[in-house]
């Protein structure tokens, strides 16, 4: 596998990213790439990055940190339909959380999961996440992991 790292999205890679397409029946499990970076530009607190595994686009993230307490998130993540079942994701979400935790000097990041989506919990869980008892405002199920 090649090693993964991440870009922020510009011009030279922003169509690579905005092909990033999920298995058939994942889509329900998280906004698509364009909603993302519509958020991204209403709330600059969000940064979205590629992931890169070499020199190609597998993947698309955003994270983000908000309010006096510093609550941090990474808030989506998606591996393109094609590069699944690689170990991009659990590759990603390591090199994320390490990412967001120096960033932003904090010991907690968060993730949020709609109830269905079993592969992820066990991936988040197999990390170190613990489910918290609150959902977000969607309603999906808020888990925690302290920063080592």
């Amino acid at each position: 596998m090649a090693a993964l790292h991440f870009k922020r999205i510009d011009e030279s890679n922003e169509a690579a990213v905005r092909s990033v397409k999920l298995k058939s029946g994942q889509e329900s499990f998280i906004e698509t790439v364009d909603e993302c970076l519509q958020e991204a530009n209403e709330h600059p607190e969000w940064q979205p990055v590629a992931i890169y595994a070499g020199d190609e686009v597998v993947g698309f993230a955003m994270y983000g940190s908000f309010g006096s307490n510093k609550d941090t998130w990474i808030d989506r993540i998606m591996i393109d339909e094609k590069h699944q079942g690689k170990g991009y994701g659990r590759t990603a979400m390591e090199g994320l959380i390490v990412r967001v935790c120096e960033k932003y000097g904090v010991d907690t990041v968060y993730v949020s999961i709609i109830e269905e989506n079993n592969l992820a919990r066990r991936l988040y869980e197999s990390m170190g996440f613990e489910e918290m008892d609150e959902r977000d405002p969607n309603g999906e199920i808020i888990l925690q992991k302290k920063c080592s």
